[in-house]
């Protein structure tokens, strides 16, 4: 784990202890911190029995603590915390100013830092992998799943790569990224903010928070995003996609205008941090997608197969469909359905024109299948197996077999893991069956 001795004789009260607040209590007692922690659950509480005082910051005098440490999820804007903490002057931070505050502890090191709506776990994927290809030790953190404080602290020339949510940089004050990149701002999350002007604030206080020799890419996809980089005065690269179309298809696994804007906003980063073009093109060819997200199973006899199946919505299967337009027919054998979340096709439905045929499952298959009759091929196949089948033997080279539901899993899945992992075994095997498992290339089926 991350240590400083920054934390060393000081004390904080730490709100909730999933992932990242039992990373930061860890981290700030083994660091020589004094610990008080709470969580409503029980057996959360336990993991800290016997080294911090369990008790409920909001039922104590704060007089004295260096800061409240909560979770990004706890609601500042309707949680009492946040009250309760100002009558005593004190802080309410997250994990990751707790890592800005440790910097200083640590071998020479930089910071990259990527926020947006939309596209921050691919573009953090993508520069993780891209240094690491390229040698550089990396560590990737942040609201991308892995709490920052609980990994090993890098070698001298290391890179930490965080994704970091608004929640997330709403709780830090002084985290100064060598690299900071801001993609699009879209409405979201309104619930936690007074309006859209002040959800783009806390995405554009990643930038603000840097020093005048620090550098930002910023993208000028949404208005709302490029707004942010203005009065700054360190060095910004914008990064105009519109007007910078490339040729996607060397990278497999980042097809579609909306991955366009990803990699642009990569690669000027890496440039920033040192990586030779050839390292970095190298780098975006490599990666392979995180998973259940437009991931690149295989190519199998001109053949690709995507997994998608995070996409348990219309508007989040859109961008998948959008990936793959006709090269010069339409060429997408469209897996869909589950537990419907809302219906009609949504934002789907404007890209049909680049669907061959559609494949239907689970339970909303026969209502997708009703939605599509009549304007692509439809073919009710009830479970994934058959409908996995049935595009291998419709699909021909160029074509794209593509699992994206724009559904949740739960009529025939655990979750949409699962859901994913069940289509990589299907092709794995299909396609070994299919060639003597001489011709299939990709994933391993894990």
């Amino acid at each position: 784990m991350i240590t400083s001795d920054a934390f060393r004789g000081k004390r904080y009260a730490i709100l909730g202890l999933a992932r990242s607040g039992l990373a930061a209590a860890e981290a700030l007692l083994a660091s020589g911190a004094e610990v008080t922690a709470w969580d409503r659950q029980d057996v959360a509480r336990a993991a800290l029995e016997g080294r911090a005082e369990l008790v409920d910051p909001l039922d104590i005098d704060l007089t004295g603590y260096d800061g409240v440490v909560v979770s990004p999820g706890v609601p500042l804007n309707t949680h009492p915390i946040a009250a309760h903490a100002a009558k005593f002057g004190v802080p309410v931070i997250g994990d990751i100013e707790l890592f800005a505050l440790a910097r200083a502890s640590l071998p020479q090191h930089k910071v990259v830092g990527i926020t947006g709506t939309n596209g921050k776990s691919t573009t953090t994927a993508l520069i993780a992998h891209v240094l690491e290809q390229a040698g550089l030790p990396v560590r990737m953190g942040g609201n991308i799943g892995v709490p920052i404080l609980g990994e090993d602290p890098l070698p001298a020339g290391g890179v930490y790569v965080l994704e970091l949510s608004s929640y997330q940089i709403d709780l830090t004050r002084s985290l100064d990224c060598e690299v900071a990149i801001l993609l699009n701002i879209t409405p979201d999350h309104l619930d936690r903010y007074d309006g859209f002007a002040s959800y783009a604030a806390s995405k554009g206080r990643l930038l603000k928070m840097q020093s005048e020799d620090s550098q930002a890419v910023v993208s000028t996809s949404t208005e709302a995003g490029a707004d942010q980089a203005s009065g700054l005065n360190q060095f910004v690269a914008f990064v105009d996609v519109e007007s910078h179309p490339e040729d996607q298809s060397q990278w497999p696994s980042l097809q579609g205008p909306h991955n366009l804007e990803n990699l642009q906003c990569a690669r000027v980063a890496c440039e920033m941090l040192g990586v030779s073009g050839p390292d970095i093109e190298s780098g975006m060819r490599s990666f392979r997608g995180l998973p259940h997200r437009m991931e690149f199973v295989c190519e199998h006899r001109g053949v690709l197969f995507v997994n998608d199946s995070k996409a348990t919505n219309q508007a989040s299967a859109a961008p998948a469909l959008a990936a793959y337009p006709p090269s010069p027919n339409p060429r997408i054998h469209w897996i869909v359905g589950g537990l419907a979340k809302e219906d009609g096709l949504g934002e789907c439905e404007q890209y049909l024109p680049n669907i061959a045929a559609a494949y239907t499952i689970g339970d909303a298959g026969p209502r997708f299948a009703e939605l599509l009759e009549g304007q692509v091929s439809v073919h009710r196949s009830e479970l994934l197996c058959e409908a996995v089948k049935q595009a291998v033997a419709q699909a021909v080279p160029g074509d794209v077999v593509l699992l994206s539901p724009a559904c949740a899993s739960f009529d025939q899945f655990r979750d949409y893991e699962t859901r994913g992992e069940h289509f990589r075994q299907i092709v794995n095997a299909l396609t070994a069956e299919q060639s003597g498992d001489s011709n299939a290339t990709g994933m391993d089926g894990r």
